[in-house]
């Protein structure tokens, strides 16, 4: 454990793809198939505590709005950052306690991971958060989060028309 750990989650965080990515777990689910955890293992992702800001654009699904294009400039200046919970334990969140002001969902995509392939809305942390960089015109980043996994070319592939309309779009409004 011979890393630097910063405290301020306000600085940029430092990985290999040169922009900030982080995030807060909730241990929702099992952490030898969180994708998350394995993005924070390899380095590429920062765990976050509470009481953390992050300045960035925040997965999160009390999100006011949905990630698109218009979200670029904020992402490539203060980076993406995911809550990592169940949307069926959302009542166990402390959302007051995590200092996001720029919260957004995902539009509709399709899981390619092992667990819930083929599913709707079901998408891991890593999808999520590949998706969101697809989305604001960072496909090299998107695709680097991915080549993660095993089964990370699969996400792209079976979102490509999604993805590229989405990405198509100026504004969450079209």
């Amino acid at each position: 454990m011979g890393r630097k750990h910063r405290d301020n989650a306000d600085s940029p965080g430092e990985n290999a793809l040169g922009v900030p990515l982080a995030m807060w777990d909730f241990d929702h689910c099992d952490p030898k198939r969180c994708s998350g955890r394995r993005l924070v293992r390899l380095g590429v992702v920062r765990q976050l505590r509470l009481n953390q800001g992050f300045r960035g654009v925040v997965l999160s699904p009390v999100g006011t709005g949905v990630v698109s294009r218009a979200d670029a400039a904020l992402v490539r200046q203060h980076g993406a950052a995911m809550i990592d919970c169940s949307w069926a334990r959302l009542d166990d969140v402390p959302f007051a306690r995590i200092r996001a002001t720029h919260n957004r969902l995902l539009p509709y995509l399709v899981a390619a991971n092992p667990v819930n392939y083929g599913r709707p809305w079901r998408l891991n942390c890593a999808e999520a958060l590949a998706a969101a960089f697809f989305i604001v015109g960072w496909p090299e980043i998107g695709d680097a989060i991915m080549a993660n996994f095993k089964w990370g070319h699969a996400f792209r592939e079976l979102n490509a028309a999604l993805l590229d309309k989405y990405a198509r779009c100026e504004s969450a409004d079209g």
